[in-house]
C-alpha cells in the first residue's frame, strides 16, 4: 500500500470519525437539555439514542480500519493479530445493521399507508448484512493467508537445517 494511498485513507478516517463524535455531541446535547420537543410524528428519542449507538458501531470500525491499515503498512497483516480487528469491523456492521432494523421498526407505523417504504428500508438492513458476510468472507482469505505463510515460514526453517 503506498504512502499517498495511507495518508489519503487516514485522513479520511479522521474527517470521519470527527463527524461521527459531532454527530453523538448533538444527539446527546438534545437529549440531556431537552430542548427538542417532540410533536408525536416519530419517537425521536429512541430514534436518538439508536443514531448515538450507530455513531459508536461506525466509530469501532473506523479504528479498526485505522489499526489495519498500521499493520499492512509494517508488513505484519497477515498474522493472527488481524484477526481481532477484522471480527471487530464485522461486529460492528452487524450492530449497524441491527440499529437499522431498529430505526425500521420504529417508523414501520408511520408507513401504514405506503409500506414500501418499509420494505425498502428492510432491504438496506439485509445490504448492511450483506457488507458484513463480505468482510467474512475477506476474513476467510486472510486466514488462508496467514496459513500458508506459517507452512511457508516452517518450511523455511526446515530447509535452513537442511543446508
Amino acid at each position: 500500500m503506498g504512502k499517498l494511498a495511507v495518508c489519503a485513507l487516514r485522513a479520511v478516517l479522521v474527517v470521519v470519525l470527527a463527524g461521527t463524535v459531532f454527530v453523538q455531541a448533538g444527539m446527546v446535547w438534545v437529549l440531556v437539555s431537552g430542548s427538542d420537543p417532540e410533536d408525536g410524528s416519530l419517537p425521536l428519542t429512541p430514534l436518538r439514542v439508536i443514531t448515538i449507538l450507530g455513531m459508536v458501531s461506525v466509530q469501532v470500525a473506523l479504528v479498526c480500519v485505522w489499526r489495519l491499515v498500521t499493520m499492512v503498512r509494517r508488513g505484519t497483516v497477515f498474522s493472527r493479530a488481524a484477526f481481532r480487528y477484522v471480527d471487530g469491523v464485522i461486529g460492528a456492521i452487524v450492530a449497524a445493521a441491527m440499529l437499522w432494523f431498529a430505526v425500521t421498526v420504529l417508523n414501520a407505523p408511520g408507513q401504514r399507508e405506503d409500506p414500501g417504504v418499509t420494505v425498502v428500508m428492510g432491504g438496506v438492513g439485509v445490504a448492511i448484512l450483506g457488507v458484513a458476510l463480505i468482510v467474512l468472507v475477506l476474513r476467510m482469505l486472510l486466514a488462508q493467508a496467514v496459513a500458508r505463510d506459517i507452512e511457508a515460514a516452517r518450511m523455511q526453517a526446515e530447509l535452513d537445517e537442511v543446508i
